[in-house]
């Protein structure tokens, strides 16, 4: 299951995409929106798994993939961050609230962590991060609804993504390094000299 939820993100995130976004970003580098977007699903994935993690996080997790994302958002991502296509819930797209419960004081820093991995200028990175938030509750919403997956489901799920993306992706043990540290994560300050390799895997498939 955990592999489906990330192929269905990569699917959703394809070259095509990210050409799009870095236009949206007022024509950012593509390697570094590529770079920056992989970083923000691996980050997004462990603080969910995480707060999904206890019985109050999972709940409301749930809660939130019931009354607002459904996985429509993929049918048409471009369309609804643009604002070209027609949404029945306004909570649907909002980045912002979705970050803000999902990162809580840890937004800043993951932001920092992902542009340092990445080369993206922070303000866009936190642009991008914003964007891609509700895409990424959109396809954990459509696994979610396709699997019949109820609160302890999706937090197996999860947990279950974030062990084997430790596998496959250096950048997710630095994630919950990040996630699991008190205060803003002094972390953020080893994350340059590693560079933009480590997030080479994600988009590797998509041409």
């Amino acid at each position: 299951m955990s592999a489906n939820l990330m192929d269905l993100l990569q699917g959703s995130l394809s070259s095509g995409m990210v050409d799009q976004l870095s236009r949206q970003l007022g024509g950012a580098d593509k390697q570094q929106t590529a770079a920056a977007a992989s970083g923000i699903v691996t980050t997004l994935m462990g603080a969910l798994a995480k707060n999904a993690s206890s019985t109050e996080g999972a709940q409301a997790l749930n809660n939130a993939l019931e009354r607002d994302h459904d996985g429509s958002i993929l049918e048409d991502v471009m369309g609804m961050l643009t604002g070209n296509a027609q949404v029945n819930n306004d909570r649907m797209l909002n980045g912002s609230g979705i970050l803000n419960h999902v990162l809580g004081n840890k937004q800043s820093g993951a932001v920092d962590m992902i542009s340092k991995l990445s080369g993206l200028d922070s303000s866009k990175t936190g642009s991008l991060m914003t964007m891609l938030a509700p895409v990424i509750m959109g396809a954990l919403g459509k696994t979610k609804r396709e699997q019949g997956l109820d609160m302890a489901g999706i937090a197996s799920l999860l947990s279950g993504t974030v062990s084997a993306q430790k596998q496959q992706n250096p950048t997710m043990n630095l994630v919950t390094s990040f996630l699991d540290a008190d205060g803003d994560g002094s972390i953020v300050d080893d994350v340059a000299n590693m560079g933009m390799k480590i997030l080479g895997g994600f988009f590797g498939r998509k041409k």
